[in-house]
């Protein structure tokens, strides 16, 4: 995979289970550093640019953003940064994610109303109650059942 000549960005990008052009991606938004160029005009890269590959997946996959991941590998790099420091990112990644799983809930409850109002009574129905409450801006909720005769 690597020889003493460093990897080559293919094999480099293939190490990483990446595509070549998410590799110049990285180095054009600064993840990445640019290795030097050897005498064949070939840039060859290290171990260590495999090792910072893997890490902006895994942050990735852990739903970072490459803004978050940027300051992560500065925390990485810096003498000075303590496992509180990381923790408290992480906690404030947790809370974040929590956040869009509530987002998520909510969306799947309104169209799972939506869908369960055009099964109840979708002959009454001129138009899609759920293209309506696109249109019309109005809550998209299920409409009120009528009521049956002799009903309180």
């Amino acid at each position: 995979m690597q020889d003493d000549g460093g990897f080559t960005i293919g094999r480099l990008a293939a190490a990483a289970g990446v595509g070549i052009q998410t590799v110049r991606f990285y180095e054009r938004r600064g993840l990445l550093p640019r290795p030097e160029r050897d005498g064949t005009a070939y840039r060859r890269y290290a171990a260590d640019h495999l090792t910072r590959l893997r890490f902006i997946k895994k942050a990735q996959h852990l739903g970072f953003s490459l803004k978050e991941i940027r300051t992560l590998l500065d925390m990485s790099a810096a003498t000075g940064t303590t496992c509180a420091d990381v923790k408290n990112k992480a906690d404030r990644k947790v809370e974040e994610i929590a956040a869009k799983i509530e987002d998520l809930q909510r969306m799947k409850r309104a169209l799972e109303e939506l869908s369960h109002a055009c099964d109840v009574d979708r002959r009454a129905m001129q138009r899609c109650r759920t293209l309506e409450c696109f249109d019309d801006g109005s809550p998209c909720r299920q409409p009120e059942q009528k009521r049956k005769r002799g009903a309180p």
